[in-house]
């Protein structure tokens, strides 16, 4: 079951068919409910199926946020691990992300504000002051002001790598920026938890050429979605409930660096596929 944010309402599709969800709630107070799930099957059985609604899907999504935050974990998958230390080498950061992975407690920051998000074929931003920047393909995990998990997306955490690479105190410039994350296409609300040999795949796109393309699965992630979300709820409250990425577990090559107008699909098993150019 998917639930998407449109120009037109809050849409709901279930084995191809469509409706829409209308009962005076805002965004926040709909999909932060413990029982979100039940709350969505109640709603479906009720409500009159308009194939024609699927055109929304194309061009009229919104990310699929209102005012909840977006945190991230890094340094969840091996490979990241790698690439993070071999960036900060010359710097003398390396250490720190080995370190991290081997940790009991994981590497959670502060990724984007709302108004920092953009959604399915929207445009994000990198940074002009960094001569290295990278998609990150990741799974993205909706939990409730309880903690609960019931929903999840497709996320892309922008990241600037040169500056990253030139200290690890400086992440917090290296990740958040004016549209610097993406989210989408809508939220996958599913009866049970998301399987672990689900497919994570990204392609790149440069003027009709297929530029990267790689794929990894979430049984590679060192980390189990509750671990993150677990640390994350110590000590801090999240009232709307909170968006976590999870760590990419995706590295293009160091030769690699996003330009202007680059296509970035990220698509991730019954979730969705994702899709945004650099602007």
């Amino acid at each position: 079951m998917h639930l998407y944010k449109t120009t037109e309402g809050f849409l709901l599709e279930h084995k191809n068919e469509f409706c829409f969800i209308d009962e005076g709630l805002s965004w926040d107070e709909l999909v932060n409910q413990d029982f979100l799930r039940n709350f969505l099957v109640n709603k479906w059985e009720i409500s009159k199926k308009n194939p024609d609604l699927e055109s929304l899907l194309t061009e009229s999504l919104y990310p699929p946020i209102e005012s909840q935050e977006v945190w991230a974990a890094g340094v969840t998958y091996y490979s990241s691990r790698l690439a993070r230390m071999e960036e900060s080498e010359d710097t003398g950061g390396g250490d720190f992300y080995s370190r991290v992975y081997q940790a009991e407690r994981p590497e959670i920051f502060l990724k984007a504000t709302p108004s920092r998000v953009v959604g399915h074929k929207q445009a994000f931003r990198v940074r002009q002051d960094s001569t290295w920047n990278v998609p990150e393909p990741e799974l993205t995990l909706f939990a409730t002001s309880s903690g609960k998990i019931v929903a999840y997306t497709v996320g892309n955490d922008v990241s600037s790598r040169s500056i990253e690479g030139e200290n690890p105190l400086y992440l917090p410039q290296a990740k958040t920026f004016d549209k610097c994350a993406c989210l989408g296409p809508g939220l996958y609300v599913p009866k049970e938890p998301l399987s672990l040999e689900s497919y994570i795949c990204m392609n790149i796109m440069r003027s009709g050429r297929k530029l990267f393309t790689g794929q990894t699965t979430l049984s590679q992630m060192k980390r189990t979605p509750d671990e993150l979300i677990d640390f994350l709820f110590r000590e801090t409250s999240f009232k709307k409930g909170v968006f976590l990425m999870t760590g990419t577990g995706i590295v293009p090559g160091n030769e690699f660096s996003l330009e202007k107008d680059d296509v970035v699909s990220i698509s991730i098993d019954l979730i969705g596929n994702l899709v945004n150019s650099v602007e």
